[in-house]
């Protein structure tokens, strides 16, 4: 293969490497606006993309081969002890982070189903017996003596009682969620919000 050849496929892939380099000229350009980790980083990623250019030109003026590798291996070299620097900050800086964050966050709250939920599933339990109650005594109740109105109401009292006990444990999930809502005097309850 003629070094033209060789030379116009490295700088054309070189030209196509822009999407990598223009963003980490941007990065070393911010400065101090960047982790040290993505300078790093940006920073072998232009030594790379440099030493291709580099390769190119020398490529185009007919170079010998010994003098086209000397910077290949340069700056490959190069780019990936910059890359492993970074990596490593990189380490470093999550591992600073996590324990700045562990000491600021507090225990949270245990973990409550929503009243949504809670209501939803009581109301289903009760109701569902109070189906039961009723297939029950239609189907044993004229034999063991109940008239249809007492196969009617029992049905009647275990819903709504299970409806009204499912409400209140919502109620009572959604105060515990949400102190503000149940606020003394001049709280958001008392202000009818």
């Amino acid at each position: 293969m003629s070094a033209a050849v060789l030379a116009l496929g490295t700088g054309a892939v070189t030209v196509s490497g822009c999407v990598w380099y223009v963003p980490a000229v941007a990065d070393l350009r911010a400065g101090a606006d960047r982790p040290v980790s993505r300078r790093l980083a940006a920073a072998g990623c232009v030594t790379g993309w440099s030493a291709a250019a580099a390769v190119t030109a020398l490529l185009l003026l007919g170079a010998p081969a010994g003098l086209v590798l000397g910077p290949a291996a340069a700056g490959a070299s190069a780019s990936v002890l910059l890359r492993v620097r970074a990596a490593l900050r990189l380490r470093r800086e999550r591992a600073e982070d996590a324990r700045c964050w562990s000491a600021l966050a507090a225990v949270p709250p245990p973990a409550r189903p929503a009243p949504q939920r809670v209501f939803v599933r009581r109301a289903a339990a009760g109701l569902l017996s109070a189906a039961g109650a009723a297939l029950a005594l239609l189907t044993w109740g004229p034999s063991a003596g109940a008239g249809g109105l007492f196969a009617l109401a029992v049905p009647t009292v275990l819903a709504g009682a299970a409806l009204a006990v499912a409400w209140a444990a919502a109620a009572r999930g959604r105060t515990a969620r949400d102190p503000v809502r149940t606020a003394g005097p001049g709280g958001a309850r008392a202000r009818g919000q």
